[in-house]
């Protein structure tokens, strides 16, 4: 288990990228934390860490955003807010996604907690507004190179 405390945004993303660094092909990341808790400005950082133009946005209307770059494992950031069932996650496509090839980001993975691969990190984000953020990392051997 990996904690870390951030007091910032910037802090957040500089950590998150030191995790997107020694992410591999095929790693599912799950995000546990309430609206507002950062889950999206996470993602920036990792997609920064992968090598990635770190333009994330949150998915929440698209379900689904994908960012590519030659040269780099592709990243599909997913928002699952809106899917709290087994039927309604087969009619989003979400297993059409080349996860084997790519890294997948998933926000609101409790809702489909029962249908997500058991090899995944999760991250939770604790902390709203101006708070500090104490974010925890776990399945944290899933990591390659990871020097925190």
């Amino acid at each position: 288990m990996i904690r870390f405390q951030s007091d910032s945004p910037v802090k957040t993303q500089e950590f998150a990228e030191k995790i997107g660094r020694s992410l591999r092909r095929g790693t599912c990341i799950t995000f546990f934390g309430g609206l507002g808790a950062g889950k999206t400005t996470f993602t920036h950082g990792l997609a920064r860490g992968l090598g990635l133009p770190d333009v994330v946005s949150s998915p929440t209307f698209a379900l689904v955003n994908e960012y590519h770059a030659d040269g780099c494992i592709s990243l599909y950031h997913f928002d699952m807010y809106r899917v709290t069932s087994e039927e309604a996650l087969e009619t989003t496509g979400f297993w059409d996604y080349p996860l084997e090839e790519s890294v997948f980001v998933i926000e609101w993975a409790e809702n489909i907690v029962e249908s997500l691969p058991n090899a995944r990190i999760e991250i939770r984000i604790e902390g709203m507004g101006d708070a500090p953020r104490e974010i925890t990392v776990t399945g944290e051997e899933l990591l390659h190179d990871f020097s925190g």
